[in-house]
């Protein structure tokens, strides 16, 4: 009797994976997102802003066509990454920039570890207009996390070879 069960099980699971894969259409709803960059490099903000986009774009897309305002995002910065957000290095990181400034429009907040901006030697008035400095990164992303808010820390790796090499 167990052998059947089991031949029944196999025949039924090789039956459904001749069907190919499924899209899935998940339910989503508002989100609450806080995104953690803390990254060794500068950089890698460009890469890590993607990761917003990635949360964004399927939301304000159909079928969901959440508005921005629906999409409660904070970023707070507390790595190297500091000095892109710095007025003093606008031009140096001006793609970075003006693509924060972009999402800052849609609601996005930008918040910056005053811990870490004593450390750079920056003061509040060191910075974009549409960044808030907070006390510190740690007790801001404790305070988020414990009212709700999802936790994302985006990996930025270097990218070694091209999507053509490792196809």
């Amino acid at each position: 009797m167990k052998i059947l069960v089991l031949l029944g099980v196999l025949l039924c699971s090789w039956a459904q994976a001749g069907d190919g894969p499924e899209f899935v259409q998940t339910p989503y709803s508002e989100q609450q997102v806080l995104f953690d960059f803390y990254f060794d490099d500068p950089q890698k903000i460009n890469s890590a802003l993607y990761w917003i986009r990635s949360l964004m774009n399927p939301l304000m897309d159909t079928p969901y066509d959440m508005a921005p305002e629906f999409l409660d995002i904070k970023v707070i910065i507390h790595g190297t990454e500091i000095v892109t957000v710095a007025k003093k290095n606008y031009e140096k990181y001006r793609d970075a920039v003006d693509r924060m400034r972009y999402y800052a429009a849609l609601g996005v907040e930008f918040r910056v570890c005053g811990l870490a901006a004593g450390d750079y030697g920056y003061r509040t008035e060191d910075f974009q207009d549409f960044i808030k400095v907070t006390p510190s990164a740690i007790t801001e992303i404790a305070h988020w996390q414990l009212q709700g808010y999802a936790v994302i820390a985006p990996r930025v790796m270097e990218k070694k070879l091209s999507i053509e090499e490792i196809r």
